[in-house]
């Protein structure tokens, strides 16, 4: 496809071409006026148009179709998320590109982050297993149980039978686009996890929660700051619980963000508490998620 194209077809009023004949449809659009209206449709529109025909195919597969959903910073993801270092970014079309962006891609020490982009509107989510964080007493299983999960996007997932003193860190660094981004932690309070024999009803495993808060922090290194505290109570469910919000200005320098959950009120115990992971995604999509 160049860079220079006509659309004097469209001039003839009557559908007709230089010859006289007939047009319908979509058959004598050039390639590249294809591809300029694909540009304006969102990624899964696009590809559901490249199942039309061999000319639609081709045109969704303009680079500058898909530069267009990428982030500012794109190239820095994917050298960032890449697994071979003999892979070069110039050997990759845009598309490509955005479908290895768009696939959920590990990295980090023992590969316990996960980040992909949310595929509507290209902005960067990221889940953080419960294994990539610092959690006081995890190895102690008196109060906690390492447990296979398919309720998990990692299969995995830590158990609370009991403690005094619940208190779960972690931290990131990472080139996020520009844009502001929410903060959530992926917990369910229940008498046993789904799949696993249960060592009593919810009722009675699950207590402590409703005597006092848990609190949650976040911080980042250009000194944004979010604290919220709330009962935990809903039971059975998988609950999101929104920390804060942090801005990104810079899509070229890495943000570091600190975040927290306690309890650590040591008058009486907590127990009954699956805990999955962390979630950041764009404030978008965070919206829609407190609704729930």
């Amino acid at each position: 496809m160049g860079s220079g194209f006509s659309c004097s077809y469209l001039d003839d009023e009557k559908g007709l071409d230089h010859g006289g004949s007939s047009r319908t449809g979509l058959e004598g659009v050039p390639e590249m006026c294809l591809a300029v209206i694909l540009g304006y449709l969102e990624p899964p529109e696009i590809c559901k148009s490249a199942m039309l025909n061999k000319t639609f195919h081709r045109a969704s597969s303009a680079d500058f179709v898909w530069e267009s959903k990428l982030p500012d910073n794109y190239q820095i993801l994917f050298n960032k998320l890449k697994t071979s270092s003999s892979t070069s970014f110039n050997n990759f079309i845009k598309k490509d590109i955005y479908a290895f962006l768009s696939a959920p891609n590990r990295f980090g020490p023992g590969f316990t982050k996960e980040v992909w982009l949310e595929k509507k509107k290209g902005g960067v989510c990221i889940s953080i297993s419960w294994k990539g964080l610092k959690i006081t007493g995890i190895d102690d299983r008196r109060y906690w149980n390492h447990l296979s999960s398919d309720e998990s996007r990692f299969k995995s997932i830590a158990y609370l039978q009991q403690t005094w003193w619940l208190e779960v860190a972690g931290d990131l660094e990472f080139e996020f686009p520009a844009g502001i981004y929410s903060l959530f932690f992926r917990l369910q309070l229940s008498g046993a996890p789904k799949g696993h024999e249960r060592r009593g009803t919810a009722s009675k495993t699950v207590h402590g929660w409703d005597i006092k808060p848990v609190h949650f922090k976040l911080s980042t290194s250009d000194d944004q700051h979010a604290v919220t505290s709330c009962h935990l109570s809903k039971l059975n469910t998988w609950v999101y619980h929104h920390v804060g919000d942090f801005l990104v200005q810079n899509s070229n320098v890495a943000t570091k963000i600190k975040f927290s959950m306690s309890q650590i009120d040591c008058t009486h115990t907590k127990g009954g508490l699956c805990l999955d992971s962390v979630f950041i995604c764009p404030s978008e999509l965070g919206q829609r998620i407190k609704k729930y």
